[in-house]
This record gives structure tokens, C-alpha cells and sequence, in this order.
């Protein structure tokens, strides 16, 4: 036990021992600085500059621009306009998906590659007759008074909406022969009016322009968009008067016929009706005579 009381002694000795720390002129040996040091002021002073060193630099990492210029850390600016950038695209791939499909509805119009159902006017009025003569038709007497109200408010309504789809009416683009018909067989949707070159193409109803454009295979095409789904179709044109996006009215000038395209023999207008996206027969509905 007093071996090890004298070895702590010694070492707690070494560590308080005095020490005197000189600055000389090496020339003339004069005395310029002088410390009174011990071993454990050393210590002390070495860690705890060890401690504010180590402080001081992760306070400059941390909190000042300079952790830009470390490798590994990132710009602050750069991940904003990263993040920014990833909304951007994002937001552009979603207009472009639905460009694509828009395109893609559109392609199909022009090809006529769409799955077709024959509409039959005469087939559905009398189907609409056989349902409803099952049904008790006559009105109530709080439904004859609703219905007074709805036609005094309707009759002095000076909106679209007042308008009913009874009078809804489709004008013939161009008067003339039909050289080949509208046949689902032969996946010709469409009738060919056939018309000397230059004729004056007229919009079939009011609508706004949604394409106007060249193709190879039926030359100039312009397809208008109508009221109730109903979109209109006029190829093989030599001109256009209209562009995408313009609003027309029935019977205005839209186009001059023509025979342009690889799959025209001649002047003539190829016409094609679509509703809700399927095709049907001009003629049911527009005498071209």
C-alpha cells in the first residue's frame, strides 16, 4: 500500500512540477517572453483548445456557406432548384400524356381505325315508343305547374343553355352525288360527295376548329368539334380557310374542295360524322342534294 501511496505522489509531483518556458534572442541571448508552466496547465490548455477547435468547426460547416466547398454536402440553391425541376417535369409529363391521348382520339378520326356502331334514326325512334308506351306518361298536377314555370323562364332566357337539341340542325357541307356511300363493312365511315375543284366546303353546324392540318394520305383535313359529342370530319381538301382553335358558324366557308392526298381519284369531299365517339351515317341526317 505505501508502495502504490508513493508511486500516486510522484506522478501527482511530475504533474505540478514547475516549469519555466524562455523566449531567447538567439544574437545576444536576451530574455524576450518567459512562462511558468506545470505538465497539467498544459494538458488543460491543449484539450480545451482541442474543444474550441472542434467547436469553431462545426459551426462553420453548419451554419455558413463554406460546407458548400466540403465534398459530400450539397448546395442549398441546388437542391431548391432541384425540387422546383422535379414539379416542372412532372407537371410537363402529365400535359404530355394528355396531348398523346388527344392525339391518339384524333389519329383514330382520321384513320377510322374506331370500333363503329350503325346508328339507325328510324330503329331508336321506335324503340324510344315501345318504352314509353309502357310507362304512365301523363303529368301530375305539381308537375304541369313545374313545367309552366321552367317554359315562361326559358322563353325570355337569353343563354346557351336555353337551347334544347330538338333544335339542334345539321347543314349540308356541299351539295352533290354521292360516289361511294358510308359502309361499316368496308370500314368506310363516311360519304364522298363528289364536287368540282374550288367548291366552297361550309361547316355543318357551329362548333370550334380542333384540327387543321396536312396529311399525306387525305391532303387537307379540318375536323370541327359541335355541340352534343358530335364532331365532323372534311378531307381532301385544296385549301383551308380556318385554323385550330377558331370558332365557325353553321354554313360558314371552312375549306375549298379538292383532291388532294395519295388516296383521292378526283375532286370530291370526303365527309364523315362522329357522336361520342363512334361513327355513323351522314345521310340519316343530311340530304346532300
Amino acid at each position: 500500500m505505501s508502495d502504490k501511496k508513493e508511486k500516486q505522489k510522484k506522478i501527482a509531483r511530475k504533474l505540478l512540477d514547475k516549469y519555466r518556458l524562455v523566449i531567447l534572442n538567439e544574437e545576444t541571448f536576451e530574455e524576450r517572453l518567459s512562462f511558468k508552466l506545470t505538465r497539467l496547465n498544459v494538458f488543460v490548455i491543449a484539450s480545451i483548445s482541442t474543444i474550441v477547435l472542434i467547436a469553431l468547426t462545426t459551426v462553420l460547416i453548419a451554419f455558413t456557406p463554406l460546407r458548400e466547398y466540403i465534398p459530400g454536402y450539397s448546395s442549398t440553391a441546388l437542391k431548391r432548384k432541384a425540387t422546383e425541376l422535379y414539379y416542372k417535369t412532372d407537371s410537363l409529363q402529365q400535359i404530355i400524356s394528355t396531348n398523346k391521348r388527344y392525339y391518339s382520339s384524333i389519329k383514330k378520326v382520321l384513320q377510322g381505325d374506331v370500333s363503329a356502331v350503325d346508328f339507325n334514326r328510324d330503329s331508336i325512334i321506335q324503340a324510344v315508343k315501345l318504352e314509353a308506351s309502357d310507362v304512365d306518361l301523363n303529368p301530375i298536377e305539381e308537375d304541369s305547374i313545374l313545367r309552366e314555370k321552367v317554359d315562361k323562364e326559358d322563353k325570355y332566357n337569353l343563354f346557351e343553355s336555353a337551347t334544347s337539341a330538338s333544335n339542334f340542325v345539321l347543314f349540308p357541307p356541299v351539295n352533290g352525288p354521292i360516289s361511294a356511300p358510308y359502309n361499316l363493312k368496308e370500314k368506310h365511315y363516311a360519304v364522298d360527295i363528289v364536287v368540282a375543284k374550288d367548291t366552297p366546303v361550309k361547316a355543318t353546324a357551329d362548333g370550334v376548329v380542333i384540327f387543321a392540318e396536312w396529311t399525306a394520305s387525305t391532303g387537307y383535313v379540318i375536323i370541327i368539334e359541335h355541340s352534343y359529342g358530335l364532331i365532323s370530319v372534311y378531307k381532301h381538301n385544296s385549301t383551308l380557310t380556318k385554323s385550330q382553335g377558331d370558332l365557325v358558324k353553321a354554313g360558314e366557308v371552312i375549306a375549298t374542295a379538292g383532291s388532294s392526298g395519295e388516296l383521292s381519284t378526283g375532286p370530291h369531299l370526303h365527309f364523315e360524322l362522329w357522336n361520342d365517339g363512334y361513327p355513323i351515317n351522314p345521310t340519316n341526317f343530311i340530304d346532300f342534294k
